[in-house]
């Protein structure tokens, strides 16, 4: 027996034999990264890269776009198709953000290791306390841990983002996260998840928490036992694929010939799960009719506008916005009145560009002669409502006086016939589309000015402490007058004494020479240079966790200490959202000083001319908010002060890239003073002041422009 049985193991190892040297065969050629490697981010994009054995995946560091948050340059750790003209992120340590310097490391230890810039540990691959032998970069968009085996241990494919490839698999329980927006990577608002019930879900998702809203779209494939996945086939089709190999197909549209074209499927930052297709650089006849970038093939599901609809939650678009669906994409815009909170993320939702309603008896919003009603037709936002007013009676006209006199009503929808539903703050799920029956009522104040101008405050007091002092005793009078006598002696002598130097101006503060060379450092960070000085960025001496900008004006800026004075008492007096506000100034012999508050994102002109453009809406957003601060500047105060230096290096943007116009109250006053502003020389140019309308006191908002191109 033993002698039969001895062909029997030789044929039984003959078999094993090829099978485990084609195993080892593959872990070892797919082995291209050895323990010691590493990689280092660096700056421009320069770093190098683990490239897939034919070249169409690399894994390394992509360089992000800078951050108006943290201001410097920041690296992603990622998976990105290679071999086009546009590297396409499809895997990334999302929520892992490093300096310039970081590096990812597969130690002699056989651990895969993120360092940030100082060396310390960021990360690390969740290896079960297996150790690498070696990592591979596959041409599937696998990056692959491998252990003295050559098993798998640690894949990319098993922790998804946003993204799933051909040859990928969504397990039960997996899940892809949408990122914050198209440059920020980190996770977003919606999720799909592969459920345990087999059914394929979108959810809304409340951050930072991470807890889902009612779903907007399902596959409806949940059933007993499903033990279902989601499948990603080399052939480029998705479909759900229970335990008994049944299937569920997702998409259904023809992507084109797997050699011609790349393939992925992402959630993207609208929430809409999208199937892309990219010729190839080698691309034939067929692919030559495709666009040479991604193209969507399909969209789950179409229109995002409809879908996201819920009484939790803001909707596609963020609260007080509305969302119209545009070629197959959501389009958030800002009702009249309102501006996004984010520029650069318009799906973050609007903000009134007017202060929120009292429900004061003075109140704008119950004063008819300031409120005016905008009307966006076929609008609603549908979860909004807490009052119906119905009857044959109720028209548009009576809808809007309806609103009027409620001031927890923030807009009303009329339905065109007899129904209007009051809206409150925040305005949600805002929609606008031709299936959409209503009318919206958006009520705002005149101008978008909710206050009068200084000096109409400062009349308004007067007339409130008139009527005071005629509404009480004779005793309080007398009392009352000799506080006032009393009060007006001492700050009289103490502006001409000038004995407190930190004393406040108009509600500005004057510093001494001394608080504002410890505020910068003996000026040391120099934030840019400008027409009339210097800026210079200092920390705030009344609050330390606040940044300052101090101008320091040139001595060819020869005024007399009167008239410095007075033209710092008229910035002081000018208060707009669109005014870069002035917080203080210094007057110390030669050392004139003005101080700003601190605009993070810089000038106009960085933006227009970096490398991230802003898109039109964006453009369109800064051209209004420039518009609005000259108005104020031209016509709004009885003060009328004119710029003569309008131009993209002159609008500073704040944090969330508001435009504040700067410099204006360097320009001479317009009325007593425009003869001598006629006789300097005012360079003409765009964005300056036409000296032609001097002469003919022409209305100085006819005269400047800016161009945002």
């Amino acid at each position: 027996m033993a002698f039969r049985a001895k062909p029997f193991r030789l044929c039984l190892l003959s078999l094993v034999f090829p099978l485990l040297s084609a195993i080892l065969a593959v872990g070892q050629s797919n082995c291209g990264i050895n323990l010691g490697s590493v990689l280092t981010a660096g700056a421009g994009g320069t770093s190098r890269a683990w490239i897939s054995p034919a070249g169409e995946f690399a894994f390394g560091f992509q360089p992000l776009v800078r951050s108006p948050s943290t201001n410097q340059d920041l690296f992603l750790l990622a998976i990105w198709y290679n071999q086009i003209p546009k590297p396409t992120i499809v895997w990334s340590l999302n929520d892992h953000p490093v300096q310039e310097g970081s590096r990812i490391q597969i130690t002699d230890e056989g651990q895969l290791i993120l360092y940030n810039s100082q060396g310390q540990q960021v990360w690390m691959a969740e290896t079960g306390n297996e150790r690498i032998a070696c990592a591979g970069m596959l041409d599937s968009g696998n990056f692959v841990l491998i252990n003295g085996a050559s098993i798998y241990i640690w894949e990319s494919f098993r922790l998804p983002t946003d993204t799933i490839l051909p040859g990928q698999r969504l397990s039960k329980d997996g899940r892809l996260f949408s990122r914050r927006s198209d440059t920020d990577y980190a996770d977003g608002k919606f999720q799909l998840r592969m459920q345990l019930d087999g059914n394929l879900v979108l959810y809304p998702v409340f951050l930072p928490t991470q807890a889902v809203a009612k779903a907007y779209w399902a596959s409806g494939t949940n059933r007993p036992d499903a033990d279902s996945e989601l499948v990603f086939d080399e052939a480029g089709l998705i479909y759900i694929e229970d335990r008994n190999r049944n299937i569920f197909n997702v998409t259904e549209r023809d992507l084109g010939s797997r050699q011609e074209f790349y393939y992925m499927a992402r959630i993207d930052y609208d929430g809409a799960l999208r199937h892309y297709n990219h010729p190839r650089g080698n691309y034939t006849a067929d692919a030559r009719r495709h666009s040479p970038a991604w193209s969507v093939v399909q969209t789950t599901p179409e229109d995002m506008c409809s879908a996201v609809l819920g009484e939790l939650g803001s909707g596609a678009c963020g609260y007080n916005s509305y969302c119209v669906s545009s070629n197959g994409r959501p389009n958030c815009l800002c009702p009249e009145g309102y501006s996004h909170a984010d520029p650069l993320d318009t799906s973050q939702g609007c903000m009134p560009n007017f202060q929120l309603p009292s429900c004061q008896q003075n109140g704008w919003e119950l004063n008819a002669d300031f409120v005016e009603f905008t009307e966006l037709n076929n609008t609603n936002w549908p979860f909004n409502d807490y009052e119906l007013q119905t009857g044959p009676q109720v028209d548009k006209e009576m809808c809007k006086e309806f609103c009027l006199r409620d001031c927890f009503c923030a807009a009303a929808i009329y339905n065109g016939k007899d129904q209007c539903w009051k809206k409150r703050f925040p305005l949600s799920n805002g929609i606008q589309s031709a299936s959409v029956n209503g009318i919206a009522l958006i009520k705002v104040p005149r101008n978008n000015e909710t206050t009068l101008c200084p000096e109409s405050k400062d009349r308004s007091t007067l007339v409130l402490a008139i009527s005071v002092l005629l509404g009480s005793s004779v005793f309080f009078n007398f009392l009352l007058l000799i506080a006032i006598s009393v009060a007006i002696f001492f700050l009289y002598h103490k502006k001409m004494l000038n004995l407190q130097p930190t004393s406040t101006l108009y509600g500005i503060r004057r510093y001494t020479y001394k608080e504002l060379e410890e505020a910068t450092g003996s000026f040391k960070q120099q934030l840019g240079r400008g027409s009339f000085g210097t800026v210079y960025k200092g920390v705030n001496p009344s609050n330390p966790m606040r940044y300052i900008a101090i101008k320091r004006l040139d001595m060819a800026v020869n005024e007399g200490e009167n008239e410095f004075t007075t033209e710092v008492n008229a910035i002081g007096q000018t208060h707009h959202k669109n005014l870069v506000n002035l917080l203080g100034y210094c007057d110390e012999g030669n050392n004139r000083l003005l101080v700003y508050e601190y605009m993070s994102n810089g000038s106009l002109a960085s933006l227009l001319f970096s490398i991230s453009r802003p898109r039109w809406n964006q453009r369109l957003q800064i051209a209004f908010g420039i518009a609005r601060g000259l108005t104020y500047l031209h016509e709004e105060c009885s003060t009328q002060i004119i710029h003569c230096d309008v131009k993209p290096q002159n609008i500073l943007l704040d944090e969330y890239l508001v435009p504040k116009i700067s410099d204006f109250g360097l320009a001479k006053l317009l009325l007593s003073e425009q003869s001598r502003v006629a006789r300097s020389h005012i360079r003409e140019r765009s964005g300056t002041l036409h000296p032609s309308g001097l002469g003919k006191h022409r209305s100085p908002q006819r005269w400047t422009s800016i161009a945002l191109v």
